[in-house]
């Protein structure tokens, strides 16, 4: 990272930056062919899970190629200036790491991952339809390298 005043080191701020995310962004790449997708996700501190239907650009792309990378931000505000517009910058908090994507077939791993999803945003534990979950593909990302990056800039 070039500005190391703005590294996120300590990995309890790297999990809180994550579980307090509303999306994943998701960079997949086949093909030399890169491919960008936000999604929605859960975090258990050792990897991150997602969904997808059966079929999908996604799938292509998983299939072409399981390494992936992602990214998290939040508390993102812009800070404008009343006079000079290069004075305006941007304050944030992100991850980025680096992962392998794998699919979990079995029926205690889909459920655990689908629960990690649905506790990212209601905060409890579910019980699916196992119609519904028959129809859905479920990942695991492990984790292999996080980075984050702080940026607070004053407003003038």
């Amino acid at each position: 990272m070039r500005r190391n005043d703005k590294a996120i080191t300590d990995r309890a701020a790297l999990d809180a930056i994550i579980r307090s995310s509303q999306v994943c962004h998701l960079a997949l790449a086949k093909d030399n062919w890169p491919y960008l997708v936000p999604v929605s996700f859960g975090y258990d501190g050792r990897a991150i899970y997602l969904h997808t239907a059966t079929e999908g650009t996604k799938l292509e792309f998983f299939q072409a190629n399981p390494q992936v990378c992602f990214e998290f931000e939040c508390n993102v505000e812009v800070r404008r200036h009343p006079d000079l517009a290069c004075k305006w910058s941007m304050a944030y908090e992100s991850v980025i790491g680096f992962g392998v994507i794998r699919e979990l077939v079995e029926v205690a791993a889909r459920d655990y991952a689908l629960n990690e999803i649905m506790r990212q945003y209601s905060g409890r534990t579910w019980s699916f339809d196992p119609v519904i979950v028959a129809r859905t593909r479920v990942w695991q990302i492990e984790i292999n390298e996080l980075t984050g990056k702080r940026s607070y800039t004053k407003t003038t």
